[in-house]
């Protein structure tokens, strides 16, 4: 259990702040918009998904864009292409800065499409969800692969796509940099869990340090803060972990 918010933020760790997406998982906008300016500048990454799905969300959005903070919109969507195109253009138009869609080639297609000229959103593709395990996985894909295998696939497709990047749980991200050695390309990667907490409903989960020592881009990273009794004490300790993964890769 993290203790106070006593716990020092570590000065270097600036750096970390720059790689953790906090997931307002929570009940109403309300309650997002506590969130935030509890952390202040403790956080500049939120991810906003279906959770807030309500009327009002675009005025929210454009709130936290207005304060600098980044926004990743994860509804994982798929739709054809029009629909896809005309989705991600008023994205664009809000400042998003990451995007999930489900990974069809035509999807991330019509997604660069909507895009257009414009550098983001980065559109990152969902290889499996964090509460698959193996059997669920080769039940409902009819396949024998492993987890990696399938997820290491679905990120080649992805990449030969064009798309920025994945959303993979830490378990596969060595995988997916062994199939795609491209310089730049994403790994988002949820179902981190300290330590001490619990893993909830996820079935493929890591610690901050373990995640970033993989090669993880971005940790996204909600019920272990946003449901601690010191949500800033939290999300500091995180912070400091994964600084000291990131002091520890090589030059």
């Amino acid at each position: 259990m993290v203790g106070s918010s006593a716990v020092r933020i570590r000065r270097e760790a600036p750096r970390a702040r720059d790689h953790l997406i906090v997931a307002l998982d929570v009940a109403d906008l309300d309650a997002a918009r506590a969130l935030v300016k509890q952390f202040g500048d403790e956080i500049s990454f939120y991810k906003v998904g279906p959770h807030l799905f309500e009327s009002g969300l675009i005025n929210f959005i454009e709130s936290l864009v207005e304060r600098e903070k980044r926004v990743f919109l994860d509804f994982k969507s798929v739709d054809i292409g029009e629909t896809m195109r005309t989705m991600i253009d008023r994205v664009a138009r809000l400042g998003i800065e990451f995007v999930t869609v489900m990974g069809t080639t035509s999807t991330v297609a019509a997604a660069k499409a909507g895009r257009g000229s414009r550098h983001e959103p980065k559109i990152l593709v969902v290889t499996l969800l964090t509460d698959h395990r193996e059997e669920d996985m080769q039940r409902e894909y009819n396949t024998r692969q492993t987890v990696e295998q399938f997820v290491a696939e679905r990120a080649r497709i992805a990449a030969a796509a064009g798309a920025d990047g994945v959303i993979s749980s830490p378990r596969e991200i060595a995988a997916i940099r062994r199939a795609v050695p491209r310089s730049g390309f994403l790994i988002v990667t949820p179902g981190i869990r300290p330590a001490d907490s619990p893993a909830d409903d996820q079935a493929r989960t890591a610690t901050p340090a373990a995640a970033m020592a993989a090669g993880a881009d971005y940790l996204v990273v909600g019920r272990p803060i946003v449901r601690a009794r010191d949500k800033v004490a939290a999300a500091r300790a995180i912070l400091n972990e994964m600084q000291d993964a990131l002091d520890a890769r090589p030059a």
